[in-house]
Protein backbone atom coordinates (compact mmCIF):
# COMPACT_ATOMS: atom_id res chain seq x y z
CA UNK A 1 0.00 0.00 0.00
CA UNK A 2 1.24 3.71 -0.24
CA UNK A 3 -0.34 6.63 1.64
CA UNK A 4 1.10 9.27 3.93
CA UNK A 5 -1.26 8.83 7.24
CA UNK A 6 -1.75 12.34 7.54
CA UNK A 7 -3.38 12.51 4.17
CA UNK A 8 -7.21 12.07 3.69
CA UNK A 9 -7.89 8.27 1.88
CA UNK A 10 -9.64 8.74 -1.12
CA UNK A 11 -13.67 8.41 -1.81
CA UNK A 12 -14.90 6.03 -4.31
CA UNK A 13 -18.77 6.75 -5.68
CA UNK A 14 -21.15 3.52 -5.87
CA UNK A 15 -21.94 3.88 -9.12
CA UNK A 16 -24.39 1.55 -11.07
CA UNK A 17 -25.32 -1.17 -8.73
CA UNK A 18 -26.12 -3.32 -11.58
CA UNK A 19 -23.07 -3.35 -13.11
CA UNK A 20 -19.27 -4.22 -12.38
CA UNK A 21 -18.52 -1.56 -10.04
CA UNK A 22 -19.17 -3.21 -6.32
CA UNK A 23 -16.99 -6.55 -7.86
CA UNK A 24 -14.45 -3.99 -9.14
CA UNK A 25 -14.21 -2.32 -5.68
CA UNK A 26 -13.96 -5.60 -3.35
CA UNK A 27 -11.38 -6.99 -6.09
CA UNK A 28 -8.94 -3.93 -6.38
CA UNK A 29 -9.31 -3.70 -2.55
CA UNK A 30 -8.56 -7.91 -2.51
CA UNK A 31 -5.36 -6.28 -4.09
CA UNK A 32 -4.29 -3.45 -2.07
CA UNK A 33 -1.03 -4.88 -1.60
CA UNK A 34 -0.45 -4.07 -5.03
CA UNK A 35 0.53 -0.02 -4.53
CA UNK A 36 -3.45 0.41 -3.95
CA UNK A 37 -4.10 3.75 -1.69
CA UNK A 38 -6.25 3.82 0.77
CA UNK A 39 -10.00 4.02 -0.09
CA UNK A 40 -13.36 3.99 1.36
CA UNK A 41 -16.72 3.04 -0.86
CA UNK A 42 -19.93 5.08 -0.60
CA UNK A 43 -22.53 1.88 -0.81
CA UNK A 44 -24.77 -0.14 0.43
CA UNK A 45 -22.68 -2.54 2.70
CA UNK A 46 -25.25 -4.58 2.85
CA UNK A 47 -25.74 -4.84 -0.70
CA UNK A 48 -21.50 -5.62 -1.08
CA UNK A 49 -21.70 -8.09 1.99
CA UNK A 50 -24.38 -9.85 -0.64
CA UNK A 51 -22.55 -9.02 -3.97
CA UNK A 52 -19.00 -10.58 -2.41
CA UNK A 53 -20.99 -13.89 -1.06
CA UNK A 54 -22.15 -14.16 -4.62
CA UNK A 55 -19.07 -13.46 -6.55
CA UNK A 56 -17.12 -16.06 -4.11
CA UNK A 57 -14.85 -12.80 -3.49
CA UNK A 58 -13.16 -12.95 -0.43
CA UNK A 59 -13.28 -9.73 1.38
CA UNK A 60 -14.06 -8.25 4.87
CA UNK A 61 -16.37 -4.76 4.54
CA UNK A 62 -16.68 -2.10 7.51
CA UNK A 63 -18.93 0.07 7.99
CA UNK A 64 -17.54 3.45 9.01
CA UNK A 65 -19.15 6.55 10.21
CA UNK A 66 -16.51 9.07 8.84
CA UNK A 67 -14.18 9.13 6.31
CA UNK A 68 -11.43 9.73 8.35
CA UNK A 69 -11.62 5.96 10.26
CA UNK A 70 -11.17 4.50 6.46
CA UNK A 71 -7.35 4.68 6.47
CA UNK A 72 -7.03 2.66 9.89
CA UNK A 73 -9.57 0.13 8.52
CA UNK A 74 -8.45 -0.34 5.14
CA UNK A 75 -5.64 -2.65 5.88
CA UNK A 76 -8.23 -5.36 7.63
CA UNK A 77 -11.59 -4.83 5.42
CA UNK A 78 -12.80 -2.61 2.74
CA UNK A 79 -14.27 0.44 4.23
CA UNK A 80 -17.59 1.54 3.34
CA UNK A 81 -19.62 5.08 4.35
CA UNK A 82 -23.25 3.03 3.90
CA UNK A 83 -25.04 4.49 1.24
CA UNK A 84 -28.40 2.20 1.34
CA UNK A 85 -30.26 1.60 -1.95
CA UNK A 86 -33.69 1.46 -2.21
CA UNK A 87 -34.20 -1.18 -4.87
CA UNK A 88 -33.00 -5.04 -4.67
CA UNK A 89 -30.64 -4.19 -7.85
CA UNK A 90 -29.95 -7.30 -9.33
CA UNK A 91 -26.64 -7.82 -11.67
CA UNK A 92 -26.77 -6.62 -15.50
CA UNK A 93 -30.92 -5.25 -14.72
CA UNK A 94 -30.54 -1.49 -13.86
CA UNK A 95 -33.32 -0.69 -12.13
CA UNK A 96 -34.48 3.43 -12.02
CA UNK A 97 -35.46 3.26 -8.48
CA UNK A 98 -31.71 2.93 -7.24
CA UNK A 99 -31.13 6.57 -8.90
CA UNK A 100 -31.14 8.15 -5.58
CA UNK A 101 -28.53 6.36 -3.83
CA UNK A 102 -26.45 6.43 -6.97
CA UNK A 103 -26.61 9.96 -6.80
CA UNK A 104 -26.41 10.17 -3.25
CA UNK A 105 -22.91 8.64 -3.44
CA UNK A 106 -21.66 11.21 -5.86
CA UNK A 107 -22.64 14.29 -3.97
CA UNK A 108 -21.70 12.90 -0.64
CA UNK A 109 -17.90 12.62 -2.34
CA UNK A 110 -18.34 15.78 -4.21
CA UNK A 111 -19.19 17.35 -0.25
CA UNK A 112 -16.79 15.75 1.50
CA UNK A 113 -14.03 16.64 -1.63
CA UNK A 114 -15.14 20.22 -0.95
CA UNK A 115 -14.45 19.81 2.54
CA UNK A 116 -11.00 18.45 2.60
CA UNK A 117 -12.14 15.64 4.08
CA UNK A 118 -11.27 13.00 1.10
CA UNK A 119 -8.03 13.41 -0.79
CA UNK A 120 -10.05 12.80 -4.02
CA UNK A 121 -13.21 11.74 -6.13
CA UNK A 122 -12.85 8.42 -7.81
CA UNK A 123 -16.09 7.14 -9.83
CA UNK A 124 -17.65 3.99 -10.55
CA UNK A 125 -19.37 4.19 -14.16
CA UNK A 126 -23.01 5.15 -13.93
CA UNK A 127 -25.40 3.76 -16.38
CA UNK A 128 -27.20 7.31 -17.93
CA UNK A 129 -30.32 5.15 -19.54
CA UNK A 130 -31.31 4.24 -15.24
CA UNK A 131 -30.73 7.98 -14.08
CA UNK A 132 -32.63 9.60 -17.41
CA UNK A 133 -35.81 7.34 -16.91
CA UNK A 134 -35.73 8.91 -12.78
CA UNK A 135 -35.67 12.09 -14.24
CA UNK A 136 -31.45 12.78 -14.13
CA UNK A 137 -31.41 15.88 -17.05
CA UNK A 138 -28.12 15.90 -17.11
CA UNK A 139 -25.71 14.65 -20.63
CA UNK A 140 -23.07 12.80 -18.20
CA UNK A 141 -21.22 11.92 -14.95
CA UNK A 142 -18.87 15.36 -15.67
CA UNK A 143 -21.91 17.46 -15.96
CA UNK A 144 -22.92 16.51 -12.75
CA UNK A 145 -20.20 17.19 -11.19
CA UNK A 146 -19.15 20.60 -12.77
CA UNK A 147 -22.63 21.76 -11.61
CA UNK A 148 -22.51 20.35 -8.18
CA UNK A 149 -18.98 22.28 -8.13
CA UNK A 150 -20.43 25.75 -9.20
CA UNK A 151 -17.94 25.65 -12.02
CA UNK A 152 -18.01 29.04 -14.04
CA UNK A 153 -16.29 27.38 -16.99
CA UNK A 154 -16.74 23.59 -18.60
CA UNK A 155 -14.89 20.74 -17.64
CA UNK A 156 -11.79 19.54 -20.09
CA UNK A 157 -11.78 15.00 -20.05
CA UNK A 158 -7.75 13.75 -20.21
CA UNK A 159 -7.55 10.19 -20.48
CA UNK A 160 -4.42 9.03 -19.04
CA UNK A 161 -1.82 6.26 -19.16
CA UNK A 162 1.63 5.82 -18.65
CA UNK A 163 2.34 6.18 -22.18
CA UNK A 164 -0.09 8.80 -23.39
CA UNK A 165 -1.91 11.35 -22.18
CA UNK A 166 -4.80 12.82 -24.76
CA UNK A 167 -7.78 15.23 -23.59
CA UNK A 168 -10.51 15.37 -26.73
CA UNK A 169 -11.74 18.47 -27.67
CA UNK A 170 -14.98 17.54 -28.89
CA UNK A 171 -16.15 14.33 -26.59
CA UNK A 172 -19.49 11.98 -27.61
CA UNK A 173 -20.63 13.53 -30.70
CA UNK A 174 -21.38 11.76 -34.25
CA UNK A 175 -18.40 12.81 -36.06
CA UNK A 176 -20.15 15.36 -38.14
CA UNK A 177 -21.48 17.33 -35.08
CA UNK A 178 -18.04 17.25 -33.32
CA UNK A 179 -16.41 18.90 -36.82
CA UNK A 180 -19.43 21.89 -36.84
CA UNK A 181 -19.45 22.60 -33.37
CA UNK A 182 -15.07 22.60 -33.28
CA UNK A 183 -13.90 26.48 -32.61
CA UNK A 184 -10.90 28.21 -31.88
CA UNK A 185 -12.32 28.83 -28.55
CA UNK A 186 -12.91 25.35 -27.27
CA UNK A 187 -9.96 24.10 -28.60
CA UNK A 188 -7.80 27.27 -26.30
CA UNK A 189 -9.94 26.33 -23.20
CA UNK A 190 -8.73 22.80 -23.48
CA UNK A 191 -5.12 23.79 -23.91
CA UNK A 192 -5.09 25.97 -21.06
CA UNK A 193 -6.54 23.35 -19.03
CA UNK A 194 -4.45 20.58 -19.88
CA UNK A 195 -1.45 22.89 -19.18
CA UNK A 196 -2.45 24.32 -15.71
CA UNK A 197 -3.09 20.49 -14.64
CA UNK A 198 0.16 18.86 -16.22
CA UNK A 199 2.49 21.45 -14.58
CA UNK A 200 0.22 21.37 -11.11
CA UNK A 201 -1.30 17.55 -10.77
CA UNK A 202 1.09 15.84 -12.46
CA UNK A 203 4.02 18.28 -11.75
CA UNK A 204 5.24 18.28 -14.85
CA UNK A 205 7.99 21.46 -14.42
CA UNK A 206 7.18 23.02 -18.77
CA UNK A 207 3.95 21.26 -20.02
CA UNK A 208 4.43 20.74 -23.98
CA UNK A 209 1.57 20.40 -26.06
CA UNK A 210 0.79 18.69 -29.02
CA UNK A 211 -2.32 19.81 -31.34
CA UNK A 212 -3.37 17.34 -33.27
CA UNK A 213 -4.86 18.53 -36.70
CA UNK A 214 -9.03 17.83 -37.72
CA UNK A 215 -7.88 16.50 -41.28
CA UNK A 216 -5.67 13.73 -42.80
CA UNK A 217 -1.83 15.75 -42.75
CA UNK A 218 -3.32 18.07 -40.99
CA UNK A 219 -5.31 19.57 -44.15
CA UNK A 220 -2.37 19.70 -46.70
CA UNK A 221 -2.21 23.84 -46.18
CA UNK A 222 -6.01 23.93 -46.94
CA UNK A 223 -6.32 20.86 -49.43
CA UNK A 224 -7.78 18.73 -47.20
CA UNK A 225 -10.37 21.12 -45.22
CA UNK A 226 -9.40 24.85 -44.21
CA UNK A 227 -10.70 23.54 -40.81
CA UNK A 228 -6.92 23.23 -39.52
CA UNK A 229 -5.72 26.52 -41.17
CA UNK A 230 -8.93 28.63 -39.93
CA UNK A 231 -9.75 26.55 -36.92
CA UNK A 232 -6.44 24.79 -35.54
CA UNK A 233 -3.87 27.16 -36.22
CA UNK A 234 -5.43 30.34 -34.66
CA UNK A 235 -6.02 28.30 -31.31
CA UNK A 236 -2.28 26.84 -31.07
CA UNK A 237 -0.85 30.78 -31.79
CA UNK A 238 -3.05 31.78 -28.79
CA UNK A 239 -1.93 29.29 -26.96
CA UNK A 240 1.65 30.03 -27.53
CA UNK A 241 1.10 33.73 -26.82
CA UNK A 242 -0.47 32.50 -23.65
CA UNK A 243 2.79 31.41 -22.84
CA UNK A 244 2.22 26.99 -23.37
CA UNK A 245 4.26 25.26 -25.01
CA UNK A 246 1.94 24.23 -27.92
CA UNK A 247 2.33 22.62 -31.36
CA UNK A 248 0.77 22.34 -34.13
CA UNK A 249 -1.39 21.41 -36.32
CA UNK A 250 0.13 17.70 -36.57
CA UNK A 251 -0.58 15.53 -39.08
CA UNK A 252 -2.51 12.73 -36.72
CA UNK A 253 -1.28 9.78 -38.28
CA UNK A 254 2.47 10.49 -37.20
CA UNK A 255 1.90 11.38 -33.65
CA UNK A 256 1.53 8.50 -31.77
CA UNK A 257 4.67 6.57 -31.85
CA UNK A 258 7.05 6.44 -29.51
CA UNK A 259 9.47 8.92 -30.56
CA UNK A 260 6.62 11.42 -31.22
CA UNK A 261 5.19 11.07 -27.94
CA UNK A 262 8.80 11.75 -26.52
CA UNK A 263 8.09 15.04 -27.64
CA UNK A 264 5.02 16.10 -25.77
CA UNK A 265 3.15 15.67 -22.34
CA UNK A 266 -0.10 15.82 -23.46
CA UNK A 267 -2.18 15.87 -27.08
CA UNK A 268 -5.17 17.58 -27.49
CA UNK A 269 -7.30 15.70 -30.27
CA UNK A 270 -10.14 17.36 -32.28
CA UNK A 271 -12.94 14.31 -31.99
CA UNK A 272 -13.80 11.30 -29.72
CA UNK A 273 -11.93 8.47 -31.16
CA UNK A 274 -8.64 10.47 -32.84
CA UNK A 275 -8.22 10.45 -28.52
CA UNK A 276 -9.16 7.12 -27.37
CA UNK A 277 -8.11 4.88 -29.88
CA UNK A 278 -3.80 5.20 -29.76
CA UNK A 279 -4.92 5.23 -25.93
CA UNK A 280 -6.81 2.24 -25.71
CA UNK A 281 -4.47 0.85 -28.18
CA UNK A 282 -1.60 1.45 -25.79
CA UNK A 283 -2.86 0.43 -22.71
CA UNK A 284 -6.31 -0.77 -22.70
CA UNK A 285 -6.55 -1.80 -19.05
CA UNK A 286 -4.61 0.96 -18.14
CA UNK A 287 -6.54 4.36 -19.04
CA UNK A 288 -7.93 6.25 -16.38
CA UNK A 289 -10.34 9.53 -17.43
CA UNK A 290 -9.36 13.12 -15.40
CA UNK A 291 -11.40 15.60 -15.55
CA UNK A 292 -9.55 18.51 -15.59
CA UNK A 293 -11.09 22.15 -13.82
CA UNK A 294 -13.05 20.64 -10.89
CA UNK A 295 -11.93 22.32 -7.24
CA UNK A 296 -10.91 19.20 -6.19
CA UNK A 297 -9.19 15.71 -8.27
CA UNK A 298 -11.59 13.39 -10.07
CA UNK A 299 -10.97 10.43 -11.99
CA UNK A 300 -12.84 7.26 -12.99
CA UNK A 301 -11.81 3.66 -14.71
CA UNK A 302 -12.06 4.18 -18.61
CA UNK A 303 -14.40 1.40 -18.96
CA UNK A 304 -18.28 1.12 -18.12
CA UNK A 305 -20.96 -1.21 -16.68
CA UNK A 306 -20.05 -4.44 -18.15
CA UNK A 307 -23.64 -5.01 -17.68
CA UNK A 308 -22.42 -8.53 -19.43
CA UNK A 309 -20.29 -9.58 -17.36
CA UNK A 310 -21.85 -8.36 -13.19
CA UNK A 311 -22.33 -10.63 -10.99
CA UNK A 312 -20.18 -13.00 -12.22
CA UNK A 313 -16.66 -12.71 -10.74
CA UNK A 314 -15.18 -12.21 -14.11
CA UNK A 315 -14.47 -8.34 -13.90
CA UNK A 316 -10.95 -6.96 -13.69
CA UNK A 317 -9.94 -4.07 -11.38
CA UNK A 318 -6.98 -3.10 -13.27
CA UNK A 319 -8.83 0.42 -14.79
CA UNK A 320 -9.73 1.05 -10.93
CA UNK A 321 -6.78 0.60 -9.66
CA UNK A 322 -4.94 2.71 -12.51
CA UNK A 323 -7.48 5.21 -11.08
CA UNK A 324 -7.44 5.25 -7.51
CA UNK A 325 -3.24 5.41 -8.12
CA UNK A 326 -3.20 8.26 -10.10
CA UNK A 327 -5.98 10.00 -8.00
CA UNK A 328 -3.50 9.48 -4.97
CA UNK A 329 -0.58 10.69 -7.33
CA UNK A 330 -2.69 13.74 -8.47
CA UNK A 331 -4.09 14.68 -4.76
CA UNK A 332 -0.68 14.77 -3.29
CA UNK A 333 0.77 16.78 -6.41
CA UNK A 334 -1.74 18.91 -6.00
CA UNK A 335 -1.71 19.85 -2.09
CA UNK A 336 2.29 19.99 -2.63
CA UNK A 337 1.76 22.83 -5.56
CA UNK A 338 -0.40 24.60 -3.07
CA UNK A 339 1.77 24.56 -0.13
CA UNK A 340 4.06 25.67 -2.52
CA UNK A 341 1.82 28.73 -3.58
CA UNK A 342 1.20 29.38 0.22
CA UNK A 343 5.12 29.30 1.26
CA UNK A 344 5.38 31.92 -1.85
Amino acid sequence: MTGDAAAPSLALTMGEPAGIGGEIALLAWRRRRENVPAFFLIDDADRLRRLAAQTGIDAAIETIEAPEQARAAFPRALPVLDQPVAATVAPGRPDPAAAAAVLGSIDRAIALAIAGRTAAVVTNPIHKAALYAAGFRYPGHTEYLADKARLRHPPVMMLAAPALRVVPVTIHLSLREAIATLTTDAIVHCGRLAAEALARDFAVAQPRLAIAGLNPHAGEDGHMGREDLDIVAPAVARLCAAGIDARGPLAPDTMFHAAARAGYDAALCMYHDQALIPLKTLDFDGGVNVTLGLPFVRTSPDHGTAFDIAGTGKARPDSLMAALRLADALSRNRRAAERGRSVA
